[in-house]
């Protein structure tokens, strides 16, 4: 009786994390976005221009890149608990600070809540790959909906917020969500149950994996996130060229790439029920690449948008099922490695973007640059395909 009541605790205790886990997704999704519909205020603020106002851009990434290098050593020495509860605390005080009426403090809460997303970011996705099991795939899925879901609802917040000149209202209520996080978080407990044959439950990394086998995840990681921020950051300005100027859908076309991430991944786990993890991917892949193809043929403004929500649907399960495998081949291990490649993930958005512009300036025209997330596309194809022993597995 004990040990069944000791197992009953044990789920009751996964699924209070489970949901902690999720909740703080929602805020990191509005955290790594706010920076772009609040900036038209520090602009107007400050009369800052374009350079100064980038700088909040860069801040961010720089500090998200180093919170991600840190998780993984912190994760190594006491585990996700400590650098999920101290990436949640910075999270909600930067966004409380954010609205600052000084420059320099909403440039130092920019860096705190950037800081804290990429603190958060490794520990997050691995916990639950862990409590996943062999279902891992299915469950990343779900969590990087709820990051989709806080990312889209951002702009519709603050856009809310200013019409009723409540900014600090919004940013305190987001304070103190990560507060309940920090709370909800130190007192949960990370016991990880032993999972399903086939699950690398040990902590020891399997035999197969082998130093080529670490180099291809890690450019996997890479490179599948400069083709999801090449296609979302140019996106908007593509449908304007073909509009021949600014339109209400020009503007929303990033948020069509973002409804397909987000519905993708929301489809994924009754997908995955039937299908196998690999055949996703490939199949992802591709209409990935076909819809990049078909945005680079567009002659007119609905094809082009289909196809931009076409690519998002096209990139929705695969980097979950990447964190999935990481988590699955390395074990424990991957606590060590996992903030190693989440950093090479970040570092894929900036360099991707300045690639498709210069491909773009290049060429004379933005159709050209695409080929960009084209090809990443079918790298990550080639990748995939390298590694059939480990995904078929």
């Amino acid at each position: 009786m004990s040990e069944q009541n000791s197992a009953i605790a044990d789920t009751e205790g996964h699924r209070n994390l489970l949901i902690l886990l999720f909740a703080g997704f929602v805020l990191s999704g509005i955290a790594t976005t706010i920076v772009g519909p609040m900036l038209p205020i520090f602009i107007k603020r400050w009369s800052l221009d374009d350079g100064q106002a980038g700088l909040f851009s860069t801040i961010q990434f720089l500090a998200a890149l180093g919170g991600t290098l840190a998780s993984s050593a912190i994760a190594a020495w006491r585990g996700y608990k400590p650098a999920l509860v101290l990436g949640y605390a910075l999270m909600g005080g930067g966004l409380a600070c954010l609205n600052a009426d000084t420059h320099g403090v909403a440039l130092a809460a920019t860096a705190a809540f950037g800081l804290g997303y990429g603190l958060t970011t490794p520990g997050t996705n691995l916990s639950v790959a862990e409590l996943g099991g062999a279902k891992s795939a299915s469950l990343l899925n779900q969590l990087n909906f709820a990051w989709g879901a806080g990312a889209m609802i951002c702009s519709v917040l603050i856009a809310f917020a200013l019409k009723h000149n409540a900014i600090s209202i919004l940013l305190a209520a987001t304070a103190i969500f990560g507060g309940i996080l920090v709370v909800g978080l130190s007192f949960a407990s990370f016991g990880v149950q032993k999972h399903e044959k086939g699950v690398n439950a040990t902590g020891a990394i399997s035999p197969v994996i082998g130093l080529g086998i670490t180099i291809a995840l890690a450019a996997m990681f890479f490179i599948y996130v400069a083709m999801e921020n090449g296609i979302g950051f140019w996106s908007a300005e593509y449908a304007k060229r073909i509009a021949n100027g600014i339109t209400y859908t020009t503007t929303l076309a990033p948020m069509f790439f973002y409804a397909g991430l987000t519905s993708g991944r929301a489809a994924a786990p009754l997908v995955l029920r039937t299908l196998h993890e690999r055949k996703l991917v490939l199949g992802a892949l591709s209409l990935e690449a076909a819809a990049t193809v078909l945005l680079i043929t567009s002659r007119t403004l609905p094809v082009a948008t289909a196809a931009v929500f076409l690519a998002g649907l096209g990139c929705a399960s695969v980097y979950p099922i990447f964190i999935a495998w990481l988590s699955r081949w390395y074990g424990a291990s991957a606590k060590k490695i996992g903030g190693i490649l989440f950093a090479l993930a970040s570092l894929g958005g900036c360099p991707s973007t300045k690639k498709i512009r210069v491909v773009s300036k290049f060429s004379g025209s933005l159709r050209v640059g695409f080929l960009v997330p084209l090809a990443c596309a079918t790298a990550l194809i080639f990748l995939v395909l390298s590694l059939r022993r480990q995904t078929t597995a």
